[in-house]
């Protein structure tokens, strides 16, 4: 449990620590190779001075401890104490959007439950809990940051919103309706001001939610690491052990593969990604061209709803001369001006709308950052912008917009798998994170990001334990992911690392008729020419009747070939346990990910198993989370992180400082790794290091070379 201490940072944040001064007060954490009580004792009574302000002995043993650094470094060296922490950053995911209330959701539900009587732990920023909305479903927490039991949001400098919205979706009752809108609420406040925290205090929640005995825990925080043994992954099954039912958000860092970051890494969590339901979006269409581009209204933009055709003018990043936009479109390159500047500038010009494409592959999300304009904003993705420069402007056509009304949708920002290591399939389960309409201090508003998608499935779950208060985390988990519909477009379902089991149905996950035990069948990674294995698939049976099975393989590729069972029936009430056997011929099959589903057929009903397995290479990366912090007693050594997604033959950190990038020196070189977590401490007392740097990690295996670039910062004193 020594690796609990580590960041659940949305944007992965690496910072050192200087050395404090001998009499200045710092808070610390130390892990106990015993219980905590006998330890806090001894500490109350040998340094009465100290403040012990949180202690931990559920998820693991430890003790926060707040004095000088002179009396805390004698605390360090008692033989209890195991190891001792730095503090990390933390942030809130999410990501601004238009308006989308749950309301058309809890429409489609025809079950009895409100979540009466659930317990669910909102891990964030707090929440406002005088919110009409939520006041009369509060029912307490606690606050990590100022250790106090006031979980209020930040309501001054740095004032946040995100723990209320997150909130509003699980259990709001009033104006709005939450998907659980009797469950009992508990804020547990570890993201202060700007939605920042440290590790001290996300710990000390997670505590406290577990401890309080919380039904389900909303963790909507994650970092970049793609991994399953990084530490904030051992901090969630855990708490899932101690039978939580714990629902992570599968973060922001989409639509590129391996971007799902811990603890949405957690085998046993329930990692959710973010879907857009049905809608009309508009579209931008050329005569004579069969191919539409696709537009995203801009966060704060009134709707692109131009009903004529018009012309389309190129301005590039906004840093050339001007000319008259009057009665056209503006197209520009993202860069430079911010969007609302480049915006403002074009409806000062005559501009009837305007286009933003971006500088680099894919598409984004933006905003206006207040602007009020009363013309249309709206972002294109790189190769859409080229496609509106070379049929549109270089040609002298006109655009008109058309209307294409959408079904369900994969979020392009939504975190994709597999997971690195061991190689299984994330997320688990689509829930809706696009416009969402919910609570905030003093009204509402509409956000999108994972962060809105965990909550519909923290307030399913709730709904779920009401329905089956029995239920272990476990087979909560197995209701949502064997009921899911998949998500499809003209080519087909989304692939599992995308979807998981596909987008939640609430109705059949509170009366499932069937359980398939795995969510998803990973075969690992393929690197010996002909490859053989054989995975249980246990389905278990619900109803008072026999139900037949029949397996269905997937559509076979070249190379490959699947073994499954025969039909066979399952009586009523009863569990039957299968295998599935996957043979591979790998010389007739591409490196990279190989996806798709299995068919289980039961009666007239007919369920999907995600599956995966990688052959050799593919575009992961291979180191991720790098980080160096000098230690809180003195800035001579340093401890270093970092996760390793297979082994390497050698490894090697240079300094640069940023700006110039001048050389700092090499700071550590290593040999014949295994792949997962990698730390250690290293001495630094004569590199003189205080500022920011670029740290580039270079590995090497049979004789190829990968660079890795980590921003780091060291403070000063």
């Amino acid at each position: 449990m020594r690796y609990l201490f580590l960041t659940l940072m949305t944007i992965f944040l690496l910072t050192g620590f200087s050395a404090p001064e001998p009499n200045e007060e710092v808070t610390v954490i130390v892990e106990l190779e015993e219980k905590s009580e006998t330890f806090i004792e001894e500490v109350e009574r040998r340094w009465p001075r100290l403040e012990v302000v949180a202690s931990y002995d559920t998820i693991f043993n430890g003790a926060a401890i707040r004095g000088t650094a002179a009396e805390l470094e004698k605390v360090a060296r008692m033989d209890a104490v195991k190891n001792q922490y730095p503090v990390h950053k933390y942030e809130a995911l999410q990501e601004e959007g238009m308006s989308f209330s749950t309301e058309l959701i809890r429409k489609k539900f025809q079950h009895p439950q409100t979540g009466k009587g659930v317990k669910v732990g909102i891990i964030d920023t707090g929440m406002d809990y005088n919110h009409p909305d939520l006041k009369q479903n509060f029912k307490g927490g606690y606050d990590t940051v100022d250790f106090d039991d006031d979980p209020m949001e930040t309501k001054e400098e740095g004032a946040t919103s995100h723990g209320t919205h997150v909130a509003g979706i699980i259990g709001a009752d009033g104006e709005m309706k939450g998907m659980a809108p009797d469950s009992e609420l508990y804020a547990y406040r570890a993201l202060g001001p700007g939605g920042v925290g440290s590790s001290v205090q996300v710990i000390a929640a997670i505590e406290e939610a577990v401890e309080d005995g919380m039904d389900v825990i909303n963790l909507s925080l994650g970092n970049d690491v793609n991994g399953p043994d990084w530490p904030t992954t051992h901090a969630v099954n855990k708490a899932i052990e101690l039978g939580t039912v714990v629902v992570v958000a599968a973060g922001n860092s989409g639509p590129g593969g391996w971007t799902v970051g811990s603890p949405a890494t957690s085998s046993e969590a329930i990692t959710v990604g973010a879907s857009a339901l049905a809608q009309e979006a508009p579209f931008l269409k050329v005569a004579g061209e069969r191919e539409r581009i696709r537009i995203q209204t801009m966060a704060g933009s009134v709707p692109w709803d131009l009903t004529k055709k018009y012309p389309v003018r190129y301005v590039g990043k906004g840093d050339r001369e001007w000319v008259n936009l009057q009665g056209k479109i503006a197209l520009f390159e993202r860069g430079g001006a911010p969007f609302s500047e480049k915006a403002l500038m074009a409806y000062q010009k005559g501009a009837v709308a305007v286009l933003i494409y971006n500088n680099e592959e894919g598409a984004f999300q933006g905003g206006l950052d207040g602007v009020e304009l009363p013309i249309p904003v709206a972002s294109l993705s790189k190769e859409a912008g080229a496609w509106v420069k070379e049929k549109v402007v270089l040609q002298n056509q006109w655009v008109e917009t058309v209307k294409v009304t959408l079904g369900d949708q994969v979020a392009p920002f939504s975190s994709r798998g597999p997971v690195t290591t061991n190689w299984e399939i994330k997320p688990d389960i689509l829930a809706p994170g696009v416009n969402i309409h919910s609570t905030i201090p003093g009204g509402y508003e509409s956000l999108q990001g994972t962060s809105m998608a965990a909550p519909h499935i923290a307030g399913i779950a709730a709904l779920m334990k009401e329905a089956h208060p029995e239920w272990t985390p476990s087979e909560i988990k197995q209701a949502l992911t064997s009921t899911a519909d998949l998500v499809s477009n003209s080519k087909g379902p989304f692939p599992p690392t995308e979807q998981g089991a596909g987008f939640v149905n609430i109705n059949e996950a509170i009366e499932p008729e069937l359980l398939v035990e795995q969510s998803s069948l990973s075969f690992g990674k393929l690197e010996e020419k002909l490859f053989r294995k054989s995975l249980p698939l246990t389905i278990r049976n619900l109803t008072d009747k026999p139900m037949e099975i029949t397996i269905e393989e997937p559509d076979r590729k070249k190379g490959e070939s699947w073994t499954v069972p025969m039909t066979t029936e399952i009586p009523p009430e009863q569990t039957k346990n299968l295998k599935i056997g996957l043979h591979v011929s790998s010389a007739f099959l591409e490196d990279g990910v190989h996806e798709g589903y299995l068919k289980v057929k039961a009666e007239e009903n007919v369920f999907t198993v995600p599956y995966v397995y990688v052959k050799e290479e593919s575009d992961y990366e291979i180191v991720s989370g790098f980080e160096l912090n000098p230690m809180w007693q003195n800035d001579r050594e340093a401890s270093y992180r970092f996760h390793l997604a297979e082994p390497i033959d050698t490894l090697r950190v240079d300094l640069y400082r940023a700006g110039t990038l001048l050389s700092a020196g090499t700071l550590l070189e290593l040999e014949d790794l295994d792949a997962g977590l990698i730390e250690g401490e290293l001495d630094i007392s004569e590199k003189n290091l205080e500022g920011s740097y670029l740290a580039i990690v270079s590995v090497e295996t049979e004789g190829k070379e990968s660079l890795y670039p980590f921003p780091i910062y060291i403070e000063g004193k």
